[in-house]
């Protein structure tokens, strides 16, 4: 559909839907840029305080992504008001306040409609130097690809709506998606990674292909290597508990992936549609232990490398399996 659009952008815009990046990134002179995004989505846990608390981490984490930093934020809710308590909305709100104040970043209003069910999010504006954006357009053949959380959110979260969540994965996953990003900023500023993405709605092969597609790649993925939330994922996909999303996204990525020697669980695990995701770092191997360092330092919840950027196929899948 944005193709469609007639965008006509100012030479000050350094990125923009074009690169299918997280965020927009605008000129403010010579050294600055602003970074601006918005996500927002319906509740993915019952407790609403933990609801806001993920949701404004999803937001938040997009700024790091590029490398940025959070300034300010807007509220952005919807909400049933004859089936949603007042109680329950400041609860929610309160989470994204708790998430935001995490970061320093301040949250200066915000917006809410009347809607058929609740809704809740941040639009953010953050800050970077421009000599340390990390888009998805700059990964480099001989690039090796570190993870940063592990997968299975969009299946656990799937399993708490059913009821099919042991207590331990509802507290483990909660904990996850509430985690911010915020080591992005750090390797940008390091100069250590050298493109970025954060892992959300596409799953990890989704977002790996608008990574390749921006700077004209491909990857190889090793899926031993990729760290999955615990073994009770895999149980639940034995029992057919996958999310609508994460099936669309394994459809979307069958004609651009070669699954060889991937079994059906491991092809759903690496399209799992997931919240709050980590970040899928490109780094140059020279880098590589100097990045690791500082992924380690901020007790990110993995520090995974698990395949590499290659020279773009032209006739071959986009992303190949490796062991």
């Amino acid at each position: 559909m944005l193709p469609q659009l007639p965008i006509s952008l100012s030479r000050n815009v350094l990125v923009s839907s074009k690169t299918f990046d997280d965020a927009g990134v605008y000129r403010l002179d010579r050294h600055r840029a602003l970074v601006q995004t918005v996500d927002f989505f319906t509740p993915i846990v019952d407790d609403p305080f933990s609801f806001g608390q993920i949701a404004a981490a999803n937001s938040l984490s997009d700024i790091y992504a590029m490398g940025g930093r959070p300034l300010t934020a807007l509220n952005i809710i919807g909400f049933p008001e004859d089936l949603v308590r007042p109680r329950v909305i400041s609860s929610i709100l309160r989470g994204g306040l708790a998430k935001a104040a995490e970061v320093g970043c301040v949250i200066i209003g915000g917006h809410s409609i009347r809607n058929p069910e609740p809704i809740y999010g941040l639009a953010v504006t953050g800050l970077v130097d421009i000599r340390h954006v990390t888009t998805n357009a700059n990964a480099r053949p001989g690039d090796l690809l570190i993870l940063t959380k592990p997968l299975g959110t969009g299946i656990a979260t799937t399993a708490i709506k059913r009821g099919m969540a042991s207590r331990t994965l509802q507290r483990t996953v909660t904990t996850l998606m509430s985690h911010i990003n915020t080591v992005g900023a750090e390797l940008a500023e390091s100069g250590s990674v050298r493109a970025a993405t954060d892992i959300t709605g596409y799953g990890l092969v989704g977002h790996l292909i608008s990574l390749c597609r921006a700077s004209d790649v491909s990857a190889e993925i090793d899926p031993g290597a990729v760290p999955i939330i615990s073994y009770e994922i895999h149980e639940l996909v034995n029992l057919g508990c996958v999310p609508q999303g994460t099936r669309d996204n394994l459809n979307g990525a069958t004609v651009l992936v070669d699954w060889t020697g991937t079994d059906e669980t491991g092809q759903i695990l690496l399209t799992d549609a997931q919240t709050s995701g980590g970040l899928l770092l490109c780094v140059a191997e020279a880098n590589l232990e100097k990045a690791l360092k500082i992924v380690r330092k901020a007790s990110t919840p993995a520090a995974a490398v698990i395949g590499r950027i290659v020279p773009r196929r032209r006739r071959r899948p986009l992303i190949c399996m490796t062991k």
